[in-house]
């Protein structure tokens, strides 16, 4: 299929259960599990491939686990972030094969691990709120450039909800509800682009299975996390994704 072994496959879904489980407990991370480890073992548009119908079918549970009510007050409340992701994923998509992916992993994975650090250092950084809709359209315009050409939109949207001090449950909401709307103009972009094909769509569709069963066991993780622990968990994961960007930027 598309090229790939058995073992490719098998490995492929392992990954895939892990990074569904890390998702269903912090909200976030598993395109950035997904991306990072696919590429060391296959092709970068296919690694990117795989993870687009997962990460679509589990933002739709992510966002909608408090009822369409809570989901559409977080699209409300957030529509800034949410009208520049929109607006640039499929800009960007465009650039996928044009634009050197080290090059972009190094430029969000360094501010990132920066950030990440500087949080687990108990110095925290938070937002002036009359600086709050800047900030917000600015990481969005960043997380829609990224998304388009990587897959990986997360990131900004995270450092936001963690300087705004969102709370758990609504930090979890919004990520799936912006994780959702990104996820859907990123299939259609790569449609287009061609990285979404005959070939990749069903190798795509064979992750969902995998990530639903991950995201479920990481759902009843996420109910028992205190706060504290969950934003420390999140600065962790957070730190350890942008790390392993400026990695593989090092490596390209």
């Amino acid at each position: 299929m598309a090229g790939m072994e058995i073992w490719q496959i098998a490995v492929a879904l392992a990954v895939t259960l892990f990074a569904g489980f890390v998702k269903g407990a912090v909200g976030f991370a598993m395109p950035m599990i997904m991306l990072s480890s696919f590429a060391s073992f296959l092709p970068a548009e296919l690694a990117l491939a795989l993870l687009i119908l997962p990460t679509l079918v589990t933002n739709i549970l992510q966002a909608s686990r408090q009822g369409i009510g809570a989901a559409w007050g977080s699209i409300r409340s957030y529509r800034i972030f949410i009208a520049m992701i929109v607006l640039f994923i499929p800009i960007s998509a465009g650039f996928v094969q044009t634009v050197p992916q080290g090059v972009m992993y190094g430029l969000l994975g360094g501010p990132i691990v920066a950030f990440a650090l500087w949080q687990l250092s108990g110095k925290p950084l938070i937002l002036p709120m009359h600086h709050r809709r800047l900030t917000e359209g600015g990481l969005g315009v960043i997380g829609g450039l990224y998304g388009g050409i990587s897959g990986i939109w997360g990131p900004p949207l995270i450092v936001y909800l963690l300087s705004i001090e969102a709370p758990k449950q609504e930090a979890v909401r919004i990520q799936g509800v912006v994780f959702l709307i990104g996820a859907i103009i990123l299939a259609g972009a790569h449609l287009v682009s061609g990285v979404l094909n005959a070939q990749t769509i069903p190798l795509s569709a064979l992750m969902v299975a995998p990530a639903l069963l991950g995201q479920r066991l990481g759902f009843a993780a996420q109910d028992r996390l205190d706060p504290v622990m969950f934003r420390r968990l999140t600065l962790i994961l957070l730190a350890i994704a942008g790390a392993n960007l400026v990695r593989r930027a090092l490596m390209g």
